[in-house]
């Protein structure tokens, strides 16, 4: 960025190139976690994605101070090292399940690995691919306009600021306390903490609007925040116990890129909103709707996951019967060969 000298170049590397090297860091960083934790992947995970929160609280201060002491082209070179780390780390990670070999001897693998459609069979990670993006159309609506709407409610000299610090604050302490939540509560039924998560974060969006002290909106993004740490901090362990630990990488890739689409297209809907009707009063009333139907649609997951698993409960059992009927009747078969024989 820091030798781009118009848009065109900076929509191509600051944008397309960065965002695809984000994604590239971020996914295997939660999908590595299951090869080394099993019983505390919830806490974990709170761990790992703590650190974009604390980074959330302390980059302002640091990016402000750099701004105005080294300039927008050094501050650029600094965060560029900061990146550089991420390829370091990278380098630490070893898988420590068993690969997947080609039978066919190729270098490449095949089309089937590289995009295993396998796990859109199953009926309770397709609700959550799918319920997850419809949850989050308001999701960035309060990060990218709840400036503007303070400096237009409660004047521009407002400590502003201190909201997006709030959200960062305890969101980072929600990830910590509802990753470790998460190891207690079994198998897919960790859902019902991203339900609560969306419910929670649907209607403090709707609160926005309704907030006339400052003080009160602190409390909002307080509880905002919250909530949406825990909302981060179990995604990857659900992931997990929705298609096992083979094929977690691509389920939450595919999540990911879903996820893109609705967090991308919220913002500029809330700023024509506001353009048309002269508040942000029914963007922030309509961005708390999407979380919770949502969340409504996820309550659905534990109820399709535990009718497949007595269907298949079911099965296996009547599997055995065949196996045991057959056997019966194979030893019937001998032992009346042998009395024929005997009496021969």
């Amino acid at each position: 960025m820091a030798i781009c000298c118009s848009l065109g170049p900076l929509y191509f590397t600051y944008g397309i190139v960065f965002a695809c090297g984000c994604s590239f860091s971020y996914q295997p960083s939660l999908v590595i976690l299951g090869h080394y934790f099993k019983k505390r992947l919830g806490l974990v995970n709170g761990i790992v994605t703590a650190g974009s929160s604390i980074f959330t609280i302390i980059l302002p201060f640091m990016l402000s101070g750099l701004l105005s002491r080294v300039g927008l082209h050094n501050t650029m070179r600094v965060l560029c090292i900061l990146m550089f780390v991420l390829m370091l780390a990278g380098f630490t990670y070893k898988p420590l399940l068993p690969a997947k070999t080609s039978s066919t001897g190729r270098c490449c693998p095949p089309i089937g690995q590289i995009f295993n459609f396998n796990i859109w069979k199953s009926l309770g990670y397709r609700i959550w691919a799918f319920g997850i993006p419809a949850a989050l159309y308001g999701y960035f609506v309060p990060y990218v306009h709840l400036m503007k709407h303070v400096e237009e409610r409660f004047g521009p000299e407002t400590n502003k600021e201190v909201l997006l610090l709030s959200i960062g604050i305890t969101s980072c302490i929600g990830r910590f306390i509802f990753g470790r939540v998460a190891d207690y509560i079994p198998g897919v039924n960790k859902v019902y903490l991203q339900v609560t998560s969306f419910f929670v974060i649907g209607l403090m969006s709707m609160m926005i609007p309704l907030c006339n002290i400052f003080g009160a909106l602190i409390a909002v993004c307080l509880l905002m925040g919250l909530f949406d740490g825990c909302f981060i901090s179990i995604m990857a362990p659900i992931a997990f116990e929705l298609v096992g630990a083979k094929d977690v990488s691509q389920a939450i890739g595919f999540l990911l890129g879903l996820m893109s689409v609705p967090m991308t297209v919220g913002p500029p809907i809330a700023g024509f909103l506001r353009d048309r009707l002269g508040s942000y009063d029914v963007a922030f009333y309509l961005a708390g709707i999407p979380p919770l139907f949502g969340g409504a649609l996820l309550c659905l997951i534990p109820w399709v996951e535990a009718r497949r698993r007595r269907r298949e409960k079911t099965e296996a059992l009547k599997e055995e019967a065949e196996v045991s009927t057959r056997m019966l009747e194979k030893h019937q078969e001998d032992a009346q060969l042998q009395t024929g024989e005997s009496v021969l």
